[in-house]
């Protein structure tokens, strides 16, 4: 169940990106984390549908975790980088660029093989007691950093508000264990009581708002994807070793494997942005529709 379950998944998340991606370049344009977005896109009946297909895949992801081990379903679920930039050359009828395939398989193949070698175990759901301020301050300043480079033109700066969604994603998921740790041991009314529901409150609902604007600006769609995807289960993990207790293998052997797994995870994101920029320049030569992508 677990395999099949997570597979269909990763296509869901790659099929709702894809639309999205699409959607997002036929609304006016806002500034950063402007809410209104949001209202320009719910009157986009395809984009409603594709939340729809984001609660499927989501769906699909509780039954592949309640079936299988997470260092199995995580690395399919990854996939969904791949399932999207399919998705996205057939709504542009337009066959899938292979050096951005490769970006994005180094990628997904890079932290597929970061998460088999670390084996991420325990089921932390509570604060250790250790100073969470370190680690907020370094994933405060990386979104900062990331916004800033955000401002930079072209493909390069799309991928600095891709970094900014996956890292707000991740906090997101972070502190998503949290609250349903407290559910768990409280009931119901535990998690108002406590300051984490409120900052998911804020923090998922900034994350999404800041990756359709990331959708919006790209002119393709994989390297925002791919960057959104890697970094999202690497900063959540990192919360979960530092905040919450669990453990990763820390063997010199497995931290030689783990390097060279975040060297092949760099170099993915490096050829996706250069790729990206380069078509991006020969779309505009060519002067074609603003949805006009590879992938």
């Amino acid at each position: 169940m677990a395999v099949p379950a997570a597979i269909v998944g990763a296509a869901s998340f790659g099929l709702a990106s894809a639309i999205q991606h699409r959607v997002t370049k036929q609304v006016p344009k806002v500034r950063t984390f402007n809410p209104r977005m949001f209202f320009e896109l719910v009157r986009k009946p395809i984009w409603v549908l594709s939340i729809l297909t984001v609660i499927v895949g989501l769906s699909l992801q509780v039954v592949a975790l309640a079936f299988g081990p997470l260092v199995l379903v995580q690395p399919l679920l990854v996939t969904s980088v791949l399932f999207g930039a399919a998705f996205a050359a057939w709504m542009a009828h337009r066959k899938m660029d292979l050096v951005l395939a490769l970006g994005g398989l180094a990628c997904v193949g890079g932290l597929s093989a970061f998460l088999v070698l670390a084996r991420p175990s325990g089921q932390g759901s509570e604060f250790t007691g250790a100073s969470i301020l370190p680690l907020a301050l370094a994933l405060g300043l990386l979104v900062l950093v990331s916004l800033a480079a955000s401002r930079i033109p072209g493909e390069a700066g799309v991928i600095g508000m891709a970094v900014a969604t996956g890292v707000l994603y991740g906090v997101t998921a972070g502190l998503i264990k949290v609250v349903a740790g407290q559910f768990r041991t409280g009931g119901l009314a535990e998690p108002f009581q406590h300051w984490t529901l409120y900052a998911v409150c804020v923090i998922g609902p900034m994350g999404f708002l800041l990756s359709q604007q990331t959708f919006q600006r790209g002119r393709l769609m994989s390297p925002a994807l791919a960057v959104i995807t890697t970094v999202d289960p690497l900063v959540a993990a990192a919360i979960g070793v530092s905040w919450l207790g669990e453990r990763i293998e820390s063997s010199p052997a497995i931290l030689t494997g783990e390097v060279v797994s975040a060297v092949v995870i760099v170099i993915g994101i490096a050829v996706l942005t250069r790729r990206s920029e380069q078509l991006r320049r020969i779309l505009d030569r060519s002067d074609g529709p603003a949805d006009a992508t590879w992938g």
